[in-house]
């Protein structure tokens, strides 16, 4: 889109006769109120605050409690909420031009243990923000505007898996940090695992989707650039990993005459941090978590199980560090005398965004005089799994120190409010226009 194509905008929704990203009283862009934008995350932070962080994982109290909150945030901003049978939260602003497909907006605000006040509530709160800015300027647009509050992001995108392509009954059994599967947790928020086909959406329902987020990383704050134009969001792989030893007494068995389960978990640690940099890219791999059984001081343990976390937008280089994960698996059983097996536990596809929207997202952060860039997305996030439906897009405000999923997560409340600017005209503009340019 051209400089000109989106000063054009003169025909988009309108405020007394005005076009609808203009303000009725002094021809600026339409702002977001960022004090109360920032002052709402506040207090969603208050949900799952401990001495340790944010603790608001998906299917316990604290979850049940956000998400009442978010709900009463959805209906003061004017909208007409609703939840679909897999526990996902919709608040819809309707169009003025019958039959359109909506526009998209929003993020998940479920946390990970310990975490922080930002991770998917910028995204979550700055929708919402958008869509009470529009009905307070009544602002009105041709395509209905939908938020979305997506369900368990953390524990692997389950809201919007289930919303863009299901899930398998293993995967439904499969068990979340609150302890509860995910068919139980669903059920808890409201949802209904009987009923999920209902919850599922189809090419077509959805003109786009727009999520902002916290960068997550350091580039954006390091640099001084105040908004990120998402390129593309990697694919991930999680996998668990057994190895089998056997128990014995530390005291009295010969090194030699070992089957030592931790041993080797040690040795494909190390090679999976090896042959992950042996491969040209930007692909990573992380042995997130160990568990060696029995977990005593004075017993080699007999079994170990450890996960791996590998990330690259390429689907081909995943295969093949896989590949080659399994082939250092081999090598190390032979030398400890172990048995190890994988088991996929989660697998998300790479997702480019659309290049029509970055466009759009350049262009808006330029109108507010914000600088920008182009980046990757190293972390997973619900709109990949809405990609497999509609165009995606991504915003990104910066972290300062790259810091997340920590309790020293922090975004600048000027740079969240900037965000949801850039949201806000973003959605204008494209609601104009739609993706034909």
């Amino acid at each position: 889109m051209h400089r000109r194509d989106f000063a054009a905008l003169a025909g988009a929704a309108t405020v007394s006769g005005l076009p609808g990203w203009l303000s009725a009283t002094a021809q600026q862009p339409v702002r977001v109120n960022g004090e109360r934008l920032n002052r709402h995350l506040a207090e969603l932070a208050a949900h799952g605050r401990s001495p340790t962080g944010t603790n608001r994982a998906a299917y316990t109290d604290a979850d049940l409690s956000g998400r009442e909150y978010v709900t009463g945030l959805l209906r003061e901003a004017g909208l007409d909420v609703r939840m679909d049978t897999a526990a996902n939260i919709f608040g819809r602003r309707e169009g003025s031009q019958r039959g359109l497909p909506a526009i998209l907006l929003g993020s998940h605000i479920d946390s990970v243990p310990d975490g922080g006040n930002y991770d998917g509530d910028v995204g979550s709160l700055g929708a919402i923000e958008v869509a009470r800015t529009l009905g307070e300027r009544r602002i009105s647009t041709r395509h209905p505007i939908e938020v979305v509050i997506f369900q368990n992001e953390e524990g692997g995108t389950i809201g919007s898996k289930l919303m863009a392509a299901g899930l398998t009954e293993a995967e439904l059994d499969g068990v979340a940090r609150s302890g509860k599967t995910i068919r139980e947790g669903t059920r808890l928020l409201g949802g209904d695992p009987a009923r999920l086909s209902e919850a599922r959406r189809s090419p077509g329902d959805y003109l786009c989707y727009f999520e902002l987020h916290i960068e997550q990383g350091g580039i954006l704050d390091e640099a001084g650039i105040k908004i990120g134009v998402v390129e593309g969001i990697v694919g991930i792989r999680w996998y668990e990993v057994t190895i089998r030893g056997f128990a014995n007494h530390a005291g009295t068995t010969p090194m030699d005459r070992r089957k030592d389960a931790m041993l080797a978990a040690a040795r494909l640690t190390v090679a999976v941090n090896e042959i992950t940099r042996a491969i040209p890219g930007r692909q990573v791999a992380t042995v997130g978590r160990i568990t060696a059984l029995p977990g005593t001081v004075n017993v080699i343990p007999g079994q170990v199980v450890l996960t791996i976390d590998l990330r690259d937008m390429s689907v081909a280089t995943m295969t093949l560090a896989t590949g080659r994960f399994h082939d250092a698996a081999r090598r190390i059983e032979a030398e400890t005398g172990t048995s190890i097996t994988f088991r996929d536990l989660s697998t998300n596809e790479p997702a480019p965004t659309d290049p029509r929207l970055r466009r759009v997202i350049t262009e808006s952060a330029r109108a507010l005089g914000l600088s920008s860039r182009e980046m990757p997305s190293g972390a997973g996030h619900d709109a990949q799994e809405v990609a497999r439906i509609a165009p995606i897009a991504m915003i990104f405000v910066p972290s300062v120190r790259g810091i997340s999923h920590s309790p020293e997560e922090l975004s600048r409340p000027e740079d969240i409010t900037n965000g949801a600017n850039v949201l806000l005209q973003s959605v204008l503009a494209v609601d104009r226009t739609g993706l034909g340019r």
